[in-house]
């Protein structure tokens, strides 16, 4: 374990969510999904212990800390084989963005239950027709004489809007002084007239259900508008964004321990031939390898957070987009060997490793393709010409 650049109060907290996670662990989780609800006696605790709010600020019921340790929550968390997925979105995205854009009233109104897991807020970015390319958002925000705000567009694969409270909208308004397209976060209460919610059917399993939104000329206050500027769109998108790469690569890099975990444990005591099969270099190097690769993976991830909670946002955003890349592939790479390592037992629900196939490709994926972050990469890092 790469604890070099971890406090001893880092190291504390690992033990304790380890521990916490431990008590639950992956028959929980299986049984929420298959039962078709979300792990709320896990979410509840989680928050009276305050790991749900540990990156907020302590003045609105926080733990003062930052992504670097809620990082290490749903890290643990996935190592247990419990991850919470709406740990990315509620308090890593929509929290911090309020944490440092949001009004005093905003504040005041969602950090506290941010923090204690009493309320959730999931984001809206992705549109069909745009996918990575924000520019391309036709979600739009038209602003009344009156100062209110008519929100007109769709949003998919949106998680969690079953379970929150609200939706943090990720809008475009024309600039009074260019006419141009400009982002702007909005505060979208669930039960807001012509906010409507379908889900779609997914292949994975998991107990965050993914819809589509539909805005149809929802009518907002002027305090639904994160901050009180509407320039300031564009800062806050990337506030919350760095943050979500950093939480899936770590809600990746606990899944892939979790998963070796399973095969060491396998590979010693599972016997063949007078021998267990992890004395066999055939098993074992691979095994060793993936292990190589969650920690490589892992320091990427802490850099990121700490550039971030030192506030380097530019370089935050590169480390990020790295960590979640290598997490991501790490990831997919320590699950495709613990299964090959049980043979037919890693295909069985007695093991249950099988549904990380297919769990494990949700870090390649969201919220960023691992092309687009090549992408990133070659021309942000390298200075190559852009391609798109």
């Amino acid at each position: 374990m790469s604890t070099l650049i971890e406090t001893e109060e880092h190291r504390a907290l690992r033990a304790a969510v380890s521990a916490l996670g431990t008590r639950y662990g992956r028959d929980y989780l299986t049984r929420t999904v298959e039962e078709g609800r979300h792990p709320t006696e896990l979410w509840q605790e989680a928050g009276k212990l305050g790991y749900l709010g540990v990156n907020l600020p302590e003045e609105h019921g926080g733990g003062g800390g930052g992504i670097t340790e809620l990082a290490i929550v749903l890290e643990e968390l996935g190592a247990a084989g419990c991850p919470l997925l709406m740990l990315v979105v509620s308090p890593a995205i929509c929290g911090t963005v309020i944490a440092r854009f949001g009004t005093e009233e905003q504040r005041r109104a969602w950090l506290p239950g941010l923090a204690d897991g009493s309320r959730t807020m999931a984001f809206g970015i992705t549109e069909p027709d745009a996918g990575s390319n924000s520019h391309r958002i036709t979600t739009t925000a038209r602003r009344e004489t009156g100062g209110d705000w008519i929100l007109t567009g769709r949003k998919v694969f949106v998680s969690g809007v079953d379970i929150a409270d609200a939706t943090l909208i990720v809008g475009r308004t024309e600039d009074a002084r260019t006419g141009r397209l400009k982002p702007c976060l909005f505060i979208v209460p669930r039960d807001a007239d012509g906010f409507t919610r379908r889900p779609i059917d997914m292949e994975l399993k998991a107990a965050e259900k993914q819809f589509e939104l539909v805005l149809d000329d929802v009518r907002l206050p002027p305090s639904a508008l994160v901050g009180e500027a509407e320039d300031a769109g564009l800062l806050q998108l990337f506030a919350g964004l760095n943050p979500e790469r950093i939480m899936t690569a770590a809600f990746a890099v606990g899944m892939g321990r979790y998963a070796l975990s399973r095969a060491v444990e396998y590979a010693r005591d599972r016997t063949v031939w007078s021998s267990p099969i992890g004395a066999h270099q055939a098993i074992a190097h691979p095994l060793a390898q993936a292990h190589i690769d969650l920690e490589l993976a892992r320091l990427m991830m802490q850099k990121a957070a700490h550039l971030y909670d030192r506030g380097d946002d530019t370089g935050a955003g590169e480390a990020a987009n790295m960590a979640k890349y290598a997490a991501g592939e790490a990831c997919v790479r320590a699950v495709d060997q613990s299964v090959h390592t049980l043979g037919g037992n890693g295909l069985t629900r007695e093991f249950g490793l099988a549904s990380l196939i297919t769990a494990s490709r949700v870090a390649r994926i969201a919220p960023v393709s691992r092309e687009m972050i090549l992408n990133y990469v070659s021309h942000q890092t390298l200075g190559l010409p852009k391609s798109y």
